[in-house]
């Protein structure tokens, strides 16, 4: 069964239950890792020195009902049972949230929005499983959101705050894991176990997966076979700890020093968010059948063992005594301190993934620099390893297994990190029941409060320990921050630039023999981030070379709020002027998961979006949107519209047998380059097109034949001698640091290097 087939957000398509069990089985080595290895460090960071005595069991019983209950209310009714539902057709994490709002309330932060985009099929998915007539709050909210320009970015600084503390967790969750599964062994070994971990992340989800898969099981299985023998060997009344009861007394027993622990009973639910985060590798199906029928009944069975030990055996003399091997019979501390130790590696696996995930989207949506994105997998799209990322979060997390050396300080820092992003999660999604859900201001209301005031309680738990590791995660969620809010603002400086300085279209149609511009063969592809208008990158190239090519196309790549544009959507193709000029506009629109075309199997895809435009041109059966020369229709790639018209590259005497081939004439070879690749146009019978259409086409043939040229700028931003200060030190430092040390767009667009041909030009911003 092709691993394909998965459930995209709450459209009705069927998975075969092989494939469902499958996913299930993968996302216990991806997306579980992290919360299966927690009874490893709950008990002892929860007893650590808040607590000093434990002469009664009304201590490990007060603890015992907050995991159950944090277990019970967070992960399996807030994720598997609400959060899970907003997904943004298949895809989870904090940005699916935003973009849900974006869309929705039309909120963009990404500035070359138009409104086709909103016919997108996965633009807007309002079913859900709820009402779909809006509020007359949901009404009052959208228009207020859409007016204030405050409060959209109060919305942005939300999102990217979520998903610094996601970094920051990726950071955390590998030195805490790991180092409490050796917390009997070196610190060296350790390190050399942090290692092995980031460098397998190469191998892709789909084979780690499955790598580590039957790692967590044999764990799951390991701790839940333990925690039934200590319930049934040493004491079988544990289970009445469940009543919350036992948490009122807790509390009144501990007071202070019993809400301070509540920063290590947090630690229960780490890895949660990556339920919703690593959503777009597998499906919700899945991921909640190995939840509610794995993962939670092994958790509770292994909290409850130890707190069944625990509560007969009191004295606590170092650490280790109320740690969890103390609580694994004698004989078998050896074989599960193996199977820890392997399974702590596993469990820093989800959270990594979920960070790559989470990057991956805001680089789209401009909030994060270029970097390189591998795709691991043919099969899965979600499943991507990006070098950079992996080896700063390694370097990261070994300063702070270095720095800190012991577990009580990294608990405190990872379970702030863990319950921001939560809280984000909460703020985020009350907004998605009223905007996107529809639903009463009330039902919003109720969620906020509910899940926000548990949250909040932990939050305070967390915070009042800043001195003693808590600021790691705001400090290293306050660098990306910077360096995300920086990205964005620079870019959105740039294009607004771009807007202001484009040339109107009569100074290009002016353009022509009588003022030395020559048309040269080929097609030249100006890359340009504006949908409309002639960019200012181009007419500083005509002024320094007044030259371009017999066919010129202004090429805009851009992604939309959406997760995946469907290959008959792709592309957006226009006429600039009137016919016989050769010069169009092509808008490539791409989902923020979307994976883009390598440069041969795109330029094709392009030459062939044109060649349809014009052959569509004379049939009328596409949309159309705009007016007069902003004119768009929609295109798909050439594998969607097997029907029209198909593009040949073979050699010059090759033969190939077609529906009607379109090639009156040839261009000569070149006498001294190598022969080229001769183009055909292979067009459909009916209906039959005009001699100007077939004109057009024939030069557009002879264009591709002689070969494409990429015109790309290379900007130079610079801030206003006017700016202030702030602005001066973001643009001239902060920015330009980081668009010179980014991936450049070549690469991300996969722009074969002879072929590029780079303007360079300053903006003043």
């Amino acid at each position: 069964m092709d691993l394909e087939s998965r459930v995209l957000g709450n459209s009705v398509k069927k998975e075969s239950w092989k494939t469902v069990l499958t996913l299930a089985y993968q996302s216990l080595g991806v997306v579980y890792g992290d919360l299966s290895t927690s009874p490893l460090y709950v008990y002892k960071s929860a007893f650590a020195e808040d607590i000093q005595h434990t002469e009664s069991n009304e201590e490990i019983y007060g603890v015992l009902s907050f995991v159950f209950w944090t277990l019970t209310l967070v992960p399996l009714l807030k994720y598997v049972f609400i959060v899970l539902r907003a997904d943004d057709n298949g895809e989870g994490g904090t940005f699916a949230l935003y973009s849900l709002l974006c869309r929705h309330a039309r909120v963009n932060s990404l500035p070359n929005c138009q409104v086709a985009d909103e016919e997108l099929s996965e633009y807007k998915k309002d079913g859900n499983g709820f009402g779909s007539d809006p509020t007359s709050f949901g009404s009052r909210l959208k228009s207020t959101l859409e007016t204030h320009r405050v409060l959209q970015r109060c919305l942005l600084i939300l999102a990217l705050i979520g998903t610094c503390m996601v970094i920051g967790d990726g950071v955390l969750t590998p030195a805490i894991s790991v180092f409490s599964a050796v917390s009997g062994l070196e610190l060296s070994m350790s390190k050399e176990h942090h290692k092995c971990l980031f460098a397998l992340q190469h191998y892709g989800t789909h084979r780690v997966g499955f790598l580590f898969a039957p790692v967590v099981f044999t764990w799951l299985s390991c701790i839940s076979a333990i925690g039934v023998y200590n319930i049934f060997h040493w004491n079988p009344q544990v289970y009445q700890a469940l009543s919350p009861y036992y948490m009122f007394k807790f509390l009144k027993k501990t007071q202070k020093g019993g809400w301070m622990s509540l920063g290590g009973i947090l630690l229960c639910i780490t890895g949660s968010e990556a339920m919703f985060a690593d959503l777009g590798h597998f499906s919700q199906l899945s991921i909640k059948i190995a939840f509610t029928a794995v993962v939670y009944p092994s958790l509770i069975l292994a909290y409850m063992g130890q707190a069944a030990y625990l509560s007969q055996h009191h004295v606590i003399e170092n650490d280790y005594r109320i740690g969890f091997y103390v609580s694994v019979p004698e004989k078998l501390r050896w074989p599960v301190l193996g199977i820890a130790i392997l399974a702590a590696v596993v469990g820093s696996q989800a959270i990594i993934t979920g960070t790559f995930s989470i990057i991956k989207q805001c680089s789209a949506l401009n909030c994060f620099p270029r970097v390189k994105i591998v795709h691991t997998s043919s099969k899965m799209h979600g499943q991507i390893y990006i070098p950079e990322i992996n080896w700063i979060l390694m370097l990261l997390c070994l300063a702070v297994t270095i720095g800190f050396r012991d577990t009580k300080r990294m608990g405190n820092a990872s379970g702030l990190a863990v319950i921001t992003v939560m809280l984000v999660t909460t703020c985020l999604m009350s907004l998605v029941i009223v905007l996107c859900w529809h639903q009463s201001v009330f039902l919003a209301i109720c969620f906020i409060f509910f899940f926000g005031t548990i949250e909040a309680l932990y939050f305070s738990a967390s915070l009042i320990k800043f001195l003693e590791g808590a600021w790691v995660p705001i400090a290293l969620a306050f660098f990306f921050m910077i360096v995300m809010y920086v990205w964005h603002y620079g870019t959105l400086k740039k294009y607004e630039y771009d807007l202001q300085n484009k040339v109107s279209i009569n100074w290009l149609l002016n353009l022509g023999p009588s003022l030395g511009i020559v048309r040269v063969r080929g097609i030249g592809l100006v890359h340009t981030e504006l949908v409309s208008g002639i960019p200012a990158i181009f007419s500083h190239f005509v002024t320094n070379l007044p030259a371009f090519h017999q066919v010129l196309v202004f090429l805009c790549i851009k992604s939309v709020p959406v997760p995946h544009v469907r290959p008959g959507e792709r592309f957006l193709v226009g006429r600039i002027g009137p016919r016989e000029y050769r010069i169009y506009r092509c808008i490539v629109r791409y989902g923020y998961r979307d994976v883009h075309q390598d440069d041969l199997e795109f330029e094709k895809d392009l030459v062939c979006s044109i060649a349809e435009f014009i052959r569509s041109g004379q049939v009328g059966n596409n949309e159309v949107f705009g007016r007069n020369d902003d004119k768009m229709t929609v295109i798909g790639t050439s594998s969607s519209h097997l029907e029209g018209i198909q593009m040949c590259e073979d050699n010059v005497n090759g033969e190939m047998a077609g529906t009607s081939e379109l090639r009156e004439v040839q261009s000569p070879p070149p006498v001294i380059k190598p022969p080229r690749k001769r183009v055909r146009f292979i067009v459909p019978e009916s209906p039959q097109i005009d001699t100007g259409a077939r004109e057009e086409l024939r030069e557009l043939m002879e264009a591709r034949e002689a070969g494409m040229a990429y015109i790309m700028g290379h900007s130079y931003v610079k801030a206003k001698p006017a700016s202030s200060l702030l602005k001066r030190i973001v643009i001239d430092f902060g920015y330009d640091f980081l668009r010179r040390n980014c991936r450049a767009l070549g690469y991300e667009l996969s722009v074969p290097h002879a072929s590029t041909l780079e303007v360079g030009m300053m903006y003043h911003v």
